[in-house]
């Protein structure tokens, strides 16, 4: 899916249609103090039964989004385009 790297939408903080410049979002490092991280790390310190980690069910395709940021007033909003692709999202440039 191909997108053009300037996109004319509304802006909920000028409230009006503006132009915005479109970025898009990768998933942010994985935390190592997380709260799940550090209730499995207690559940398997010791002798006690071992706990497997959860898994997932595998997901068809990846929740595409990109960050627009408004032109006007520099203000940033998350939008997600279509429900799942099987493509990455590619920005025009």
């Amino acid at each position: 899916m191909k997108i053009e790297n300037e996109i004319n939408t509304y802006c909920p903080y000028c409230q009006k249609h503006t132009e915005h410049k479109v970025k898009t979002i990768s998933k942010g490092p994985v935390r190592g103090l997380g709260w799940h991280t550090r209730s499995h790390e207690r559940k398997i310190h010791g002798y006690t039964s071992s706990v497997s980690v959860r898994l997932k069910p595998k997901k068809l395709g990846k929740k595409q989004a990109v960050l627009l940021e408004c032109k006007v007033c520099k203000k940033s909003v998350q939008r997600t385009f279509g429900a799942r692709a099987k493509k990455k999202i590619e920005i025009k440039r």
